[in-house]
């Protein structure tokens, strides 16, 4: 006689209090980003940033003129999101809940957050990153259209976002120039000479100010189909002294056609924003000289349900909300092995630069 035996559950399912507490370590976490940005915003990261013995939540409401309660509350919110440190004990007696909060001594920002939050040019900055999802253009308008499916474009974005998007980008350039072209086998020695560079969908000039800096000998051209982009390029360029060895093509990637052929052609964390992505890339190779290179800086899309779960995916996917606004996605780093290869590009490579950082470059032949 047979019998019938339920199945087992399985010993790794989880069970309420567990899922109970995925759902608050969530909630937890937009209460520590909520406090960042309004930290930066206020300036409260700033001022403690620059207080090198530390300040008092009624000293940091003196020096950025807010209430002294109202700093008390952010204070504590800032210590249980790991941005404070307490510098010792206060001696004083206190008698209610409220009381036993305030000062217990002097509150420093938290080793290298000055760098991580505040310093724009740094590899590891992370304060534009989170600054970025204040704005309306990635959830609350995506929010508004998700009935509709209606499309956006840049010029439809405000010159507050378009500037935090260039903010984000600084990093990418800075991890790209010149520590990730130097990953790229030969590529070095070319730069180091008269060579030409094309910076495609430039921006606000973030990287042909960089590259100008770093490779004086090159002659460098900015092509970017928004017209307030390169506005904003042309005077960041006129800044830093380079308008003599710069010009810029206003242009859509798919309808680039240049007379110059180029020895480097970068796109900087843009390629997954084509319309055609196989047309730009066909125009990009007419572009370069024989033995060019094309370099792809981008984010590295997780294409497996645990990369999506990590810390870079879940940045990435709420990156997409907007991306999904101007009809794109992310993509992840081996579509772009695909696509080179299919354009007759040989000599493929990649590198990670960060974990939401990768390089793929390729050679015409």
């Amino acid at each position: 006689m047979s019998t019938v035996t339920e199945p087992a559950r399985s010993e790794t399912r989880p069970d309420v209090k567990q899922q109970a507490g995925m759902l608050l370590g969530h909630v937890a976490g937009y209460v520590g980003t909520r406090t960042i940005q309004l930290g930066l915003r206020v300036g409260l990261i700033e001022a403690l940033a620059d207080a090198e013995r530390g300040l008092t939540p009624d000293e940091l409401a003196v020096e950025v003129d807010i209430d002294p309660f109202y700093a008390e509350v952010w204070c504590r919110a800032a210590i249980g999101a790991g941005l404070l440190e307490r510098d010792g004990t206060s001696d004083a007696a206190h008698d209610g809940a409220n009381d036993a909060a305030r000062d217990g001594g002097r509150l420093r920002l938290a080793d290298h957050l000055d760098d991580l939050l505040l310093t724009g040019d740094h590899p590891a900055h992370v304060g534009a990153v989170v600054r970025i999802f204040e704005h309306p253009e990635i959830f609350d308008r995506f929010g508004e259209r998700l009935a509709t499916g209606e499309r956006t474009w840049w010029d439809q974005c405000s010159p507050d976002f378009i500037g935090g998007v260039a903010a984000t980008g600084l990093p990418f350039y800075v991890r790209l120039i010149p520590g990730g072209l130097s990953q790229v086998p030969g590529l070095e020695d070319v730069l180091q000479g008269p060579a030409r560079v094309l910076d495609t969908a430039c921006g606000a000039g973030a990287g042909l100010v960089r590259l100008g800096e770093t490779y004086p000998d090159v002659s460098l051209t900015g092509a970017d189909g928004d017209r307030a982009s390169l506005d904003r390029a042309a005077q960041a360029v006129a800044d830093a002294g380079l308008e003599d060895r710069v010009e810029f093509v206003h242009t859509p990637l798919e309808e680039l056609d240049h007379d110059e052929e180029f020895d480097l052609v970068i796109n900087n964390i843009s390629m997954h924003e084509c319309r055609d992505i196989d047309e730009v890339t066909a125009r990009i190779r007419r572009a370069l000289r024989p033995g060019g290179w094309f370099v792809i800086s981008d984010f590295p899309f997780p294409d497996t349900d645990e990369g999506l779960a990590s810390v870079p995916g879940r940045i990435m996917s709420a990156i997409q909300f907007f991306e999904a606004q101007i009809d794109d996605q992310l993509l992840p780093r081996h579509v772009y092995d695909d696509l080179l290869v299919r354009h007759g590009f040989t000599d493929l490579g990649s590198a990670e630069l960060a974990p939401v950082h990768a390089l793929t470059w390729a050679r015409k032949d």
